[in-house]
């Protein structure tokens, strides 16, 4: 295998017939955020006081951390676990987490109905609060990730700096990010370990958050283990996520898939899948809620759908050979487990939440939609951008072919 090492991407241009409509797409979305912002949450979305919450956050902010579970499962197989081969994919999930936390922080600030009034937590204290134990979480992780980027920053911009405006700032700015960068070398290991350790939190305690709404959820989602079905999910999908990201950067770039690597990443994923289906079929053998699928009804085929599509068949898919040795393959296995734990998160907080006094249900506003489509655009946007201007991808390293004259 060719080795490999993080580089920028060089590619012809940014803009490209896709990354328009992305624009577009990006542009839209924050127009209705701006309505939402200066004339209220009520101005664009179906959110009243039947439904408190809705796709905000079930998609920006429940699913948004989950997908973001690859930046803590990948630092702990390349940092922890000290397996080299998968350095190379720790980067692109750093990355993918730290822009994906970035908006979920994004997506929480929109979804309360004072928005600014978001700082509270830091300085309001409430113990008893599994939301408040989300909330600060997820700032210091937030805070960590990008704390875990700083060596990309200082290897994209030591012996570097030109500053056109400010010359004299270039050798002293060189000097600390040389420091920063000897300091962090000796420190990282502090901040991946607190990384890893804050995501077991958050990403549970997500999910205690709907033990606490009791009989307004649906029996089939309604268990005291839901922080742990919740942690288990995240984990089975941060490796998934880590080949889907991979996969869409290759063909973006033009960049060849590293199959050798993702291909024994794949292989870990179906045992840690079955676990999470071992314990969701356990849960509901105790429980006896396995009754409720002989109704047909919306939650009975959702939750169908969720489970078959997107924990059944990709088990299946991960088990075969031929699977792992294709690249559209895991691909597609990949987004399956992608697709099922975003059905989770938006089953678990929409379709399974049934409010007691509901005169109506709750379907999303276009501004809604707007806003989500909006905000996954925009982090593609920036992904791509600091793709290409700092070192985050792996490439071939072609210095031993210079140093042999070109001979491999």
């Amino acid at each position: 295998m060719e080795h490999l090492i993080p580089q920028q991407v060089k590619t012809t241009k940014y803009f490209s017939f896709g990354t328009l409509i992305l624009c577009a797409l990006a542009i839209n979305g924050l127009i209705f955020l701006f309505f939402r912002l200066f004339y209220g949450i009520g101005s664009v979305t179906n959110l009243d006081n039947q439904y408190p919450w809705g796709l905000w956050i079930a998609i920006d902010v429940a699913a948004g951390v989950a997908l973001a579970a690859g930046g803590f499962t990948s630092a702990a197989i390349g940092h922890v676990m000290h397996r080299d081969k998968y350095h190379i994919i720790v980067r692109p999930a750093l990355l993918t987490a730290m822009l994906g936390y970035t908006f979920v922080a994004m997506g929480v600030c929109i979804d309360i109905g004072r928005w600014y009034y978001i700082w509270h937590p830091l300085v309001m204290w409430n113990g008893n609060s599994a939301l408040f134990e989300v909330g600060i979480c997820v700032m210091i992780y937030l805070t960590v990730l990008y704390i875990e980027f700083i060596p990309v920053v200082t290897e994209r911009f030591i012996g570097n700096v030109k500053l056109p405006l400010f010359k004299f700032l270039n050798n002293p700015l060189d000097k600390l990010l040389r420091w920063a960068d000897k300091f962090f070398a000796q420190t990282m290991f502090v901040f991946i370990i607190a990384g890893i350790v804050l995501s077991t939190l958050h990403q549970s305690s997500l999910g205690t958050l709907m033990v606490l709404a009791g009989s307004k959820m649906h029996p089939l989602w309604n268990t005291p283990i839901m922080p742990l079905l919740f942690l288990l999910s995240a984990i089975s999908v941060g490796f998934p996520m880590v080949i889907f990201e991979s996969y869409l950067a290759s063909k973006s770039f033009k960049l060849e898939f590293e199959l050798d690597v993702l291909s024994h990443l794949g292989a870990l994923i179906a045992p840690i899948l079955s676990i999470y289906l071992a314990f969701k079929i356990g849960d509901m053998v105790i429980r006896e809620s396995f009754f409720y699928l002989a109704h047909f009804n919306k939650e009975t085929v959702m939750f169908l759908i969720e489970m078959i599509v997107g924990v059944v068949i990709p088990i299946y898919l991960f088990a075969q050979k031929k699977v792992l040795k294709s690249t559209l393959g895991l691909f597609i296995a990949s987004s399956l487990v992608v697709f099922g734990v975003v059905l989770n998160r938006f089953n678990t907080f929409i379709t399974a939440y049934h409010p007691p006094y509901a005169t109506k249900d709750y379907f999303p506003s276009i501004g809604e939609f707007s806003v989500t489509i909006g905000f996954i655009c925009l982090l593609v946007l920036v992904y791509r951008f600091v793709a290409m201007n700092f070192p985050v991808i792996g490439q071939p390293d072609h210095r031993s072919e210079l140093a042999s004259g070109g001979k491999k």
